[in-house]
Order: structure tokens, then C-alpha cells, then sequence
């Protein structure tokens, strides 16, 4: 059973949950559309959470997600919200999703936490998680060490409940590959970036558009922060900074503000640019619906491959 099958959803696909981008209009937007839509909450208090979740609600009909950053020091009230609205699904990040999920699961709401290693997946399957996604180290972000192609069947392998994919997932190619090495369904944020609908500054939605196959870096790993962002001034001066032993308190004194300043002014010099290394394959801008599209008819060609190749071997 594929993800939308167990959603109920039109496609197998999650918009990831990024901050200050995965607004309750966004949200709705990709689930009007026939994805999972998902607001995030990273940056909220428990006021805001409650009235994204209403306002979200108020513009579609369809099922859509939650984010639960567990490092917000709003995080409890924010479960309080969440329990209160029942949204579809909570997906939760960097922390413990364990002393939430009974109270979720008894609402009838899915948990399904970002885990970037087979141990994590293992333990949030220990405390009640529903599904999990993998993210690979491809993604834009907050990410870890493991690639999606080497992460997503050893996770298969180690768990029993679904796994949703993340991390280099842009295309049906992309898509194809990883439901073939398990998935259920894919998460996908960069892709979205180079759409109409998306919040971000047309700036930022250029950068995706020219961006190349090397243009994104790392930064933060010798803190333990790995952040995937565009190379642009900030990262160069964040990176001659960590390989100078800057603290981590320097470092996040560097770049405090900086991905508001890339999401709403357009900053593309100073700014912090999250992408995943999959923007060098996003070329064009498209509406959300024919990017969702486009994914399940190339899925579908690819899946035409396979059976090409079975019949070959």
C-alpha cells in the first residue's frame, strides 16, 4: 500500500516542512492539489500554531500535516494545539517524539518523524511512531551523513512500519528509485521552490533555477549543525570561520536572520538559502499541480523501464 493510499490522499507525495516557507496557504495549496500539505511550526508560539492550523483548515478540505519542531521551547503547548485541531498527520524533528505520540496516536492523529539513520528509525518504531521518513543527506536543510540511496533500504530493512523517502527527490527518476528500494511515498521541498505558489522571494526561486549540480554546501558539521545551503558570501564566511574553530555560538551569531533575509527580502548574498543538491535538476519554474503531475507520469514511465530491464535479465 502506497502513502495516498493510506492517507487518502491523490498522490503518495508530503511537502517538507520548510520554516518560514511551509505556511497554512502553502500547506493548503499542496493539498488541494492532491499532495500532503505540511505547516510548519519552528518558528511559532502556540497562538500562531493554532491560528495557521485554522487558517489552513479554512482553505482546503484535504487532509494535511503538522510539523512539530521538538527544540521549540513552545513545544508542549503547540501539542496541546494540535490535539485540540487533530490535523492528519504530526511529523516531528530534531528531538524525541516519545513522550507525545500516545497522547497523538489516542486523537487519531499519525506521527511520523524525520529520522536520518536506521537506529533513530528503530527507536521512534519502539515508542508508536506510524510511518517515518528518511531523510538523506541530499536534502536542503537541517540534514545528516547518510545518502538517501544507501539510508532508505536498510531502513526498510530494519523496520516494520511504512517509510517515506526524502532527500534528491525532484522528478518521477528520482521517485521511482526510491519507492523501488521500499518507500511508500516521497517527501519533496526543493522542487516546490521554483513555483508560483510558493511564499519565498522571487530571488530565492531564481537561485533554484540556476543553481548547479555543486552549488550547495554543507555548513556547521565540526559544531554538529549541518545546514545544506547555497554556496553564496555567508556560507564562504561561515565556512573560513568553522575551519578556523570557530565556537558554535560564533557561528550562530553569523547567521542569525539569515534565512528570513533569503525567504522574504530576497537576500542572496548574506542570506541562508536552504536547497537540496537536487536543485541542479530544477530548471524550470511550474505550478504545484503540474510539478505533482510531471512526477507521477514520469513515475509511471519508470516503472515501464523496470518491467523493460526484468524482462532484459
Amino acid at each position: 500500500m502506497l502513502l495516498h493510499e493510506i492517507l487518502g490522499i491523490k498522490y503518495p507525495i508530503i511537502q517538507g516542512a520548510m520554516a518560514h516557507i511551509a505556511t497554512p496557504e502553502f500547506a493548503a495549496t499542496v493539498s488541494n492539489t492532491g499532495a500532503l500539505g505540511i505547516i510548519g511550526t519552528g518558528a511559532m508560539d502556540a497562538e500562531r500554531a493554532e491560528a495557521a492550523i485554522i487558517k489552513c483548515k479554512s482553505l482546503t478540505d484535504k487532509p494535511f500535516g503538522v510539523n512539530l519542531m521538538l527544540m521549540n521551547p513552545h513545544c508542549d503547548a503547540i501539542v496541546e494545539v494540535i490535539l485540540k485541531h487533530k490535523p492528519a498527520i504530526v511529523t516531528t524533528g530534531a528531538g524525541n517524539p516519545g513522550p507525545y505520540i500516545p497522547a497523538l496516536k489516542a486523537a487519531g492523529i499519525k506521527v511520523v518523524p524525520i529520522v536520518p539513520t536506521v537506529s533513530l528509525a528503530r527507536r521512534v518504531e519502539q515508542v508508536g511512531a506510524d510511518m517515518v521518513i528518511v531523510e538523506g543527506t541530499e536534502s536542503g536543510g537541517h540534514v545528516g551523513e547518510m545518502t538517501t540511496l544507501t539510508l532508505v533500504p536498510q531502513v526498510v530493512d530494519a523496520v516494520k512500519i511504512p517509510v517515506i523517502a526524502a532527500g534528491g527527490i525532484a522528478d518521477g527518476r528520482t521517485m521511482a528509485a526510491v519507492l523501488n528500494l521500499g518507500a511508500v511515498g516521497v517527501q519533496v521541498g526543493t522542487v516546490l521552490l521554483a513555483s508560483p505558489e510558493c511564499p519565498c522571494h522571487d530571488n530565492y526561486k531564481q537561485a533554484v533555477l540556476k543553481a548547479k549540480d555543486s552549488d550547495t554546501i554543507v555548513t556547521g558539521r565540526s559544531v554538529s549543525a549541518p545546514v545544506r545551503i547555497l554556496k553564496n558570501q555567508m556560507s564562504n564566511e561561515y565556512i573560513k570561520k568553522e575551519r578556523a574553530g570557530a565556537t558554535r555560538d560564533e557561528l550562530e551569531h553569523l547567521t542569525i536572520g539569515s534565512l528570513r533575509r533569503a525567504v522574504f527580502d530576497g537576500d542572496m548574498v548574506n542570506g541562508s538559502l536552504m536547497m537540496g543538491q537536487i536543485a541542479g535538476m530544477v530548471k524550470t519554474m511550474r505550478p504545484i499541480a503540474q510539478i505533482f503531475d510531471d512526477m507521477i507520469r514520469e513515475t509511471k514511465a519508470q516503472a515501464q523501464r523496470f518491467k523493460e530491464i526484468e524482462q532484459a535479465l
